[in-house]
């Protein structure tokens, strides 16, 4: 009932119209040219262009690329492996479920668009071999591959030229308005830390919207290559500026977190604050235009300013303050770092400043779910094998479509946290598609006689279907909608339709999509609570591996990928408040992973002899059992109260260290620790000798 409000209450703009009017261009062309060429499936042709239509060129282009690397190598494994297994039905289905079941492994692993390379390449070898199967005696598995992987090409090319020369749209603005906003926001949470002592009621849902929106930019970057924007080539050095800004984020956070402190013990110190942040607007307003030498620079008088915030403060906010000092620093160059790239992508540099110590990888260091990876090609491995046993125990001789359309819908909609409901959807349009292939194959086809005609015809649903591609909540019915009706008329030069094949192809469409859903809401659905869940226990995994990490490239990195999860898990709509509260808590808890890798910096600095070196050593070891309870779900009170002992034995130990420095590093990163990680507010901590003061 919902979905028939949404469709009711929907009315087209100009933009859709736009759309699904060169779209309509682009398939016809398509078709006209597969007819002129008698290709043995025009209907491919034309199904490719709705496959990969989009508004933004670079887009179209990309996804164009990447269905032909698809097809080509799910061909070129159909060609391998048929003629060897065609006779011996229950390997090759096995085999091919193989096939499928690592190409959606891969596919899911790759959070970029060219996943979908990947598992094209598994689902096209399916459709392939089981065509092949089915017409056998008229058409070889090469003329099969070489015929699909024709169609496809020029649904591809028909789609580019279209939507290239008629009234392009590239996706750089749209990224470089994003970026924007982003950089706005982060000025924002920045002024809201610094100068509104209740920042922490409106300053989080900012936070996530741009964690957020740096996960998306960096997958929307990826097209920057594919079109003749401003922004053409600069997916590198803009993926590096995102690197780049999560890394300001964990600063605003730890500031955040440094602020509460403060703010918690006495409010005193805020008027001396306030002038040091309009010394830092300041300095940040008037250095717009950045050279390489001043990534380093600070506000003039920057410590003398501060020194006088500490001079004001109660006793014991001194240590919080040495840390929030440090913190601020850190915001300054990075907000330094992120603009000098900006400015350098801006003038149209595609490399990076040599200043910049890139965080970018060959393999971008992003978040990934192995377990959901799996357990995806699993149910697509399972699929294919219950649609194949089907298929050849019932001997049905159409049972080939069932068995198509089972894999294709086990993999399509694998990225979402359960694909249930959309593959609910998904058989709901087809079920309507049905209707309209008898609609179309018996009332209105036989009265055609020219390809004008036949445009004519097709017109108005194919208008009506495109014009919903642009609204998330229709795009789930209108795509399989367009495409179960247009593969399912099947049009060809030499057209004939008979009843009996509508109906089992028909059927086949229905049935394949509904063991689809049998099998993977076994195996693969889950609650967006329990994917929190998961992701929550990956990163307890990495704050562990964190312990005993150098500071550095490497570190950057794994901190790179820990606050990318911060981003995957801020996409989430948990139902649960206790959730809520701890995906909260993991950002907080990155921020400090820093301090973490600081300890394990400074034991290197004092004698192997001293007792805190052993303190430190007996602390890591406590964190990595806690974590790794963590990471398990678990929580064991009395650990955690042997960890708080721990920081207070350090902290004790510390200030009988000559070095003043590293004492001071010592109680900076032992306070951080405790507040941010072990979340201990600090009015309960005020008994430590070293946060009174004494």
């Amino acid at each position: 009932m919902l979905f028939i409000r949404q469709l009711l209450a929907f009315r087209p703009n100009k933009l859709d119209w736009i759309f699904a009017t060169k779209t309509f261009i682009a398939a016809m062309l398509a078709l006209y040219i597969a007819f002129s060429l008698n290709l043995s499936y025009p209907m491919w042709a034309m199904g490719t262009v709705f496959v990969i239509a989009n508004p933004y060129s670079g887009m179209t282009a990309s996804k164009s690329i990447y269905r032909i690397l698809g097809t080509l190598g799910g061909a070129c494994f159909a060609v391998a492996v048929t003629p060897y297994l065609i006779n011996t039905p229950w390997l090759f289905s096995f085999v091919l479920a193989s096939w499928v079941a690592l190409c959606l492994y891969i596919s899911l692993l790759d959070r970029t668009p060219r996943s979908y390379i990947t598992m094209l390449a598994g689902y096209t070898a399916v459709i392939i071999c089981f065509n092949a199967v089915f017409y056998i005696e008229t058409v070889s598995i090469f003329d099969m591959a070489l015929g699909r992987f024709l169609e496809i090409s020029l649904g591809v090319v028909c789609s580019a030229v279209v939507t290239t020369t008629i009234f392009p749209m590239n996706i750089g603005p749209v990224v470089e308005m994003r970026v924007s906003k982003s950089l706005k926001d982060i000025k924002t949470v920045f002024d809201a830390i610094l100068s509104d002592p209740k920042h922490q009621d409106n300053y989080t849902q900012l936070l996530a919207s741009i964690t957020r929106d740096t996960t998306d930019i960096h997958t929307m970057a990826i097209h920057l290559s594919y079109e003749k924007s401003k922004l053409k080539g600069m997916t590198k050095p803009l993926q590096e500026l995102l690197h780049q800004m999560t890394m300001l984020l964990a600063n605003l956070v730890a500031m955040s977190e440094r602020i509460k402190q403060l703010d918690e013990i006495d409010l005193g110190y805020r008027q001396y604050l306030q002038r040091f942040h309009q010394q830092v607007d300041a300095f940040l307003e008037a250095h717009h235009t950045i050279q390489q030498d001043q990534l380093k620079h600070l506000p003039t008088n920057f410590d003398r300013t501060f020194d006088e915030i500490v001079k004001h403060a109660k006793a014991q906010q001194r240590i919080v303050l040495g840390s929030l000092k440090m913190d601020i620093r850190h915001c300054i160059q990075n907000v330094q770092t992120v603009r000098l790239i900006w400015q350098s992508i801006q003038n149209g540099q595609t490399n990076l400043p040599e200043s910049v110590v890139s965080l970018t990888t060959t393999y971008p260091s992003l978040h990934r779910d192995y377990g959901v990876a799996i357990r995806g090609g699993i149910s697509a491995f399972l699929t294919i094998l219950i649609a194949c046993a089907f298929w050849i125990l019932s001997g049905w001789k159409y049972g080939f479509m069932m068995a198509e359309m089972a894999a294709i819908s086990a993999c399509i909609l694998t990225f979402l946290d359960n694909p249930v409901p959309a593959l609910k959807m998904f058989i709901q349009a087809t079920t309507v598609a049905a209707v309209f292939v008898f609609i179309y194959a018996f009332g209105i086809f036989p009265q055609v006689s020219s390809f004008f005609e036949l445009v004519l015809v097709f017109a108005p649903f194919l208008m009506f279907c495109l014009l919903l591609f642009l609204h998330p909540p229709l795009n789930g019915f209108g795509l399989p909608l367009i495409m179960g009706t247009v593969m399912g008329s099947n049009v060809q030069n030499h057209y004939f339709m008979d009843p009996n094949l509508v109906l089992d192809f028909s059927l086949g469409t229905i049935i394949g999509p509904i063991i689809s859903i049998c099998v993977v809401h076994m195996v693969r659905a889950m609650s967006p609570d329990m994917a929190v869940q998961r992701i929550l226990a990956l990163h307890y995994k990495a704050l562990r591996e964190s312990i005993w990490m150098d500071y550095g490239t490497g570190f950057r990195i794994h901190l790179r990928s820990m606050l990318d999860r911060i981003g995957v898990l801020n996409t989430k709509q948990v139902q649960s408040e206790h959730l809520s509260a701890e995906i909260n808590a993991a950002l907080i808890e990155s921020s400090a992973v820093i301090d973490l890798t600081r300890l394990q910096e400074l034991v290197k600095k004092l004698s192997t002899e001293s007792p805190v070196v052993a303190s430190i050593f007996q602390l890591q070891k406590y964190l990595n059992q806690w974590f790794g309870l963590k990471e398990k779900g678990k929580n064991d009170q009395q650990l955690f109260t042997s960890i708080v002992r721990q920081l207070d034995q350090i902290l004790e130990q510390a200030q009988s260290l000559g070095d003043e420095d590293i004492r001071h590093r010592i109680e900076i990163s032992i306070n951080n620790i405790r507040n941010s990680i072990c979340h201990i507010p600090t009015v309960t901590a005020e008994n430590s000798a070293i946060l009174v003061g004494v």
